[in-house]
């Protein structure tokens, strides 16, 4: 009588931790689809945000050029000054932003992923 009841006890602590096991990985699988997901909304999300902003510096620096171009009674030094200048921040970006936004990017996705 005794080794049944321990018979049945191993038999159910064998099955309550295979449910623990399986819970356990299936809450684990569904965080990380929550993480992943989270991450796939922002990053649409400032796709989105960041080609509505390109649009509109495309249009103001087409604007800007042609003023500058207007101003200095020849329409192609505008464009070229405009330019220049899209050059110029390109080039301090390329040599001192690079750290910046790694740090950056590394902190708020670690911050993402983290504090869930």
């Amino acid at each position: 009588m005794a080794f049944e009841k321990l018979t049945n006890s191993i038999n159910d602590l064998n099955e309550n931790i295979r449910a623990l096991s399986y819970s356990t990985s299936e809450y684990y699988k569904l965080n990380l689809y929550k993480k992943i997901i989270r991450g796939v909304i922002f990053l649409v999300n400032m796709m989105l945000i960041g080609f509505v902003c390109l649009i509109a510096l495309l249009f103001l620096s087409i604007a800007i050029a042609i003023s500058l171009g207007k101003a200095l009674n020849d329409p192609s030094v505008g464009f070229y000054i405009v330019g220049a200048f899209y050059v110029l921040i390109f080039g301090f970006i390329w040599v001192f932003g690079k750290k910046y936004i790694r740090k950056v990017i590394l902190i708020k996705s670690s911050r993402t992923f983290f504090n869930d």
